[in-house]
């Protein structure tokens, strides 16, 4: 992946945002620190994939903070600026708050400038009885989308069925 440029993070954001090691991080209005990772997936090969990664560090709850959501987005759009490959999202199941997470999520990325440069299509898969949302996101204007989202959904259909292609 190629490093995100932590110097336009850090002004563009409203939260300031540094490189941690392999994590960006910002710390908010009320004290609570996030860590945003991007994992390699080789699912989607020769296409590069990753993973993001939101997380609370802190483990406070999270007040409605319009500021995190912001901060949120221009990395996303600063990773796809520096990397027009794929993201995938997978909501944290703890507390059973997934759906919700979702929600959020999906409602942090469906403004307007990002559905004009973005696709972004969620999955609901059950594994062991707990109900998992998967987003992929997609540059728009990726040469390969079509077939990146055949992929998706072949692979999200493979995990529903337990079964091999």
């Amino acid at each position: 992946m190629n490093p995100l440029d932590t110097e336009r993070l850090f002004l563009s954001c409203p939260y300031p945002v540094k490189q941690d090691g392999d994590e960006y991080t910002f710390r908010t209005d009320n004290d609570i620190v996030y860590s945003i990772d991007f994992k390699e997936e080789s699912t989607f090969s020769p296409i590069p994939a990753y993973w993001f990664d939101l997380t609370n560090l802190s483990h406070k709850a999270s007040p409605n903070d319009p500021k995190v959501r912001e901060t949120v987005i221009r990395v996303i759009v600063e990773f796809f600026r520096v990397n027009p490959d794929i993201m995938l999202y997978m909501c944290d199941s703890a507390n059973d708050q997934q759906a919700q997470r979702n929600r959020l999520f999906l409602r942090w990325f469906m403004g307007a400038e990002q559905s004009k440069l973005f696709f972004i299509k969620t999955a609901l898969i059950v594994d062991e009885g707990i109900e998992n949302f998967i987003a992929i996101i997609v540059p728009r204007q990726h040469p390969y989308l079509e077939e990146i989202i055949s992929r998706f959904d072949a692979e999200i259909a493979l995990f529903q069925t337990n079964k091999p292609l």
